[in-house]
């Protein structure tokens, strides 16, 4: 009886989780809708209707190359950390993080789900090696985008006429702050925070180095990241071009970059709405009209989702009891 979860907690953790992905559900919805009801909707649903396919099926194989690339860049991480991980195996469950991430609320349950599949699949020693792999690949993905943000942001007022617009401006402030947030927090926890916190980031800094920097890390990891960053964009780039509105080619390290970004804010399902927010009021700066960024970014979102799909087939046989994963 002592080791079994009392009636009372039980409502209470399933409560507080419901709650944090029913008001992501709730912001979702309600951020479509208002983009909607401000929006010409038939000209939407028009201009995604008359799609053309050859650009979207472009756009859904560089979405395999995005996981596959992703999947080798977490690889040569773990390796890194000391994680023997098959490239196999890594491809397959970062197609199941990255379709989960898509759709379900909180943007990383997906990541969660491979982290504890593969500690638990891995000796005791190995639990901090996965999840930092996990950990620090996103990060440097994340860091690569905010990298061609902050040129693009630069580049801004040499190739589009006038300053950087607001949207974009505070999106880059609210980026910097919350690195610098983020790494005053390690560094407080490293040094005074609870025995537990304290040893979950010990030598995180030593393995940062590791991974991403030394020993010529920095060059593969450099141009695996601006490689899979170019495969975002141009992913992007072609879901316009599908609608018949091509993106002007300063639009490609200027606005897209801030819309893919926009997808990291957590208060929607999978960026779903803050996305199409920040489309919507980026686009006339390229001289296109609101209603065809919504829908590119709609389209785009589409082609994620779609292109993902693989990961619920992995997803699938990697429940199956014949086929834990093994590292």
């Amino acid at each position: 009886m002592a080791c079994e979860p009392s009636r009372e907690q039980v409502p209470s953790n399933d409560g507080t989780a419901n709650g944090h992905a029913g008001w992501r559900i709730a912001a979702t919805v309600a951020l479509l809708a208002t983009l909607a009801w401000f929006l010409d909707t038939k000209a939407v649903a028009t201009a995604l209707a008359g799609a053309d396919a050859l650009p979207i099926l472009a756009a859904l194989l560089l979405v395999q190359a995005q996981i596959v690339l992703s999947a080798w860049r977490w690889r040569l991480i773990a390796e890194r950390l000391g994680l023997r991980l098959p490239l196999g195996l890594a491809v397959g469950e970062y197609y199941v993080a990255s379709l989960l991430n898509l759709v379900l609320p909180g943007g990383v349950p997906g990541d969660a789900l491979r982290a504890v599949r593969l500690a638990k699949a891995a000796a005791a020693p190995a639990w901090r090696p996965v999840v930092r792999s996990i950990i620090l690949e996103r990060a440097a993905g994340q860091m690569a985008l905010a990298g061609v943000m902050v040129v693009g942001f630069a580049a801004w007022p040499l190739v589009l006429e006038g300053r950087v617009p607001d949207e974009a401006a505070w999106l880059g402030v609210g980026v910097l702050v919350a690195g610098c947030v983020i790494a005053l927090m390690l560094a407080i926890l490293a040094r005074g925070g609870p025995a537990a916190m304290r040893s979950a980031v010990a030598g995180l800094g030593v393995d940062l180095f590791r991974a991403l920097a030394a020993d010529g890390a920095w060059l593969t990891q450099g141009i695996l990241n601006l490689a899979i960053v170019a495969s975002y964009v141009a992913a992007f780039a072609l879901a316009a071009a599908a609608l018949g509105h091509p993106v002007p080619w300063v639009g490609w390290f200027t606005v897209v970059p801030v819309v893919l970004f926009s997808m990291i804010v957590p208060v929607t399902i999978g960026g779903w709405g803050v996305r199409e927010a920040i489309a919507a009021s980026l686009w006339p700066l390229l001289g296109l009209d609101p209603t065809i960024g919504f829908a590119t970014s709609v389209l785009y979102g589409l082609i994620a989702v779609i292109g993902s799909l693989p990961g619920a087939a992995f997803l699938v046989f990697r429940l199956r009891g014949d086929a834990r994963p093994a590292i």
